[in-house]
């Protein structure tokens, strides 16, 4: 038995050396080797397979720096919410169950200084609620809403089905262009030459012949009156069998037909949906907020300072068109137009008001939601049950502010 086998005594003594965790400073993140002592560290920093690592470091250090701090932060961000993912722990704690792992990522391999430095980072972000105590910086893991992604999916299906219906479309169209490109190549085209003028420079002359004509009058006649047909009934025969001979072309002609007409009626759609609102100070939507109603901000401006894709309650309006938000989540007021905001549907049996249309200003309860035609039914408080789109209702908390802001806490 060697003295560097498995069951060698030095063998099993480097496995116990081996265990835990080791000092960083002789840590080298680049190989992912960890040293045990000074001395090691000094003869790993002169081998070979480091000065490749450290050469293919020196090519892109800047690439290499910011993998490393993905792959630390998607790793931080699983262990935080898989060991606490409602609690509010402090920082500090995540860090050090974070680091048990000897074969962790080393955060002094990442764009971050410091621990503080990483918590902003995850606050602005997003990712976590972070707040600076006496006792230091404490964290807990935002969740996801469950009304907020299930739009997001909708409005994901919807955009993926206009995309597919156009680009069914143009296929269409462009296989009816095939068709009657090798149609035509097929009947024969006729070859240009080029016009050339004499050597005197007289004037050209283009000359046109008629198209002759298949048959003369007099048997067209006879054959009309051998068959039984009139004059008028033979010329109609006629008439309507034109477009049998050109039917690849007019079948293009109908495809193009179909798609003006389809853009007509979607004009004349939108035209009556602006139509639909009289026009206040300019402007063609028709205002649509109201107090009490929950909306959502989609105004970027605002995506800095995190309230983007936020919810909050309208408390009052400043004007027809502006109305002050009261942030769901933290509280804060705003004031938004209302085209950065959208309407917000509560889940089946939540009270809604009817913001657009003749029902505007009616109250009622959800009771079905169509994800497909992106409608819901709302039973009315007269009793009667009709059908919305999305955009002509909107959830309706008939409670204080207080109460709403309590009711979306987490």
């Amino acid at each position: 038995m060697g003295k560097n086998d498995f069951l060698s005594p030095k063998g099993i003594s480097n496995r116990i050396k081996s265990k835990g965790l080791q000092k960083l400073r002789w840590y080298c993140q680049m190989c992912q080797k960890q040293c045990r002592d000074e001395n090691g560290f000094k003869c790993h920093l002169t081998s070979e397979s480091h000065k490749r690592q450290m050469q293919v470091f020196g090519e892109a250090p800047d690439r290499v720096i910011e993998g490393f701090s993905e792959e630390f932060e998607t790793t931080f961000m699983e262990h935080l919410r898989r060991s606490h993912p409602f609690s509010r722990v402090m920082a500090k704690n995540v860090y050090n169950e974070y680091i048990a792992d000897k074969h962790h990522v080393h955060m002094n391999s990442t764009k971050w200084y410091t621990l503080t430095d990483f918590v902003q980072h995850l606050s602005k972000t997003g990712q976590v609620r972070a707040d600076q105590t006496d006792k230091g910086w404490f964290i807990s893991v935002i969740q996801p809403d469950p009304e907020e992604k299930l739009a997001e999916e909708k409005r994901h299906k919807r955009d993926r089905a206009e995309r597919e219906g156009e680009e069914r479309q143009r296929e269409l169209l462009d296989a009816q262009i095939r068709r009657a490109k090798a149609a035509t190549e097929e009947e024969g085209a006729v070859e240009g030459t080029e016009l050339q003028r004499d050597e005197d420079g007289t004037p050209l002359h283009i000359a046109l012949k008629a198209q002759p004509k298949v048959a003369s009058q007099e048997p067209r006649a006879a054959f009309s009156s051998a068959k039984g047909f009139s004059a008028d009934d033979e010329a109609s025969h006629h008439s309507a069998a034109k477009p049998e001979q050109n039917g690849k072309r007019n079948k293009l002609e109908e495809l193009m037909e179909k798609d003006k007409a389809a853009k007509r009626a979607k004009l004349e759609r939108e035209k009556a949906l602006n139509g639909a609102g009289k026009a206040v100070n300019g402007r063609q939507d028709p205002p649509w907020l109201r107090p009490g109603i929950t909306v959502k901000v989609l105004s970027k401006e605002l995506k800095e300072h995190g309230y983007y894709k936020k919810k909050g309650l309208v408390e009052k309006l400043a004007s027809k068109f502006v109305g002050q938000i009261a942030m769901l989540d933290t509280g804060d007021v705003l004031q938004v137009d209302q085209a950065q905001l959208e309407t917000v549907l509560p889940a089946p049996g939540g009270t809604v008001v009817v913001v657009r249309g003749s029902r505007e200003g009616s109250s009622g309860k959800l009771q079905e939601i169509d994800t497909e035609k992106f409608r819901a039914q709302v039973a009315l408080a007269n009793g009667q049950q009709e059908w919305f789109d999305y955009e002509d209702i909107c959830k309706h908390s008939a409670g204080s502010r207080v109460q709403a802001l309590k009711g979306h806490a987490i």
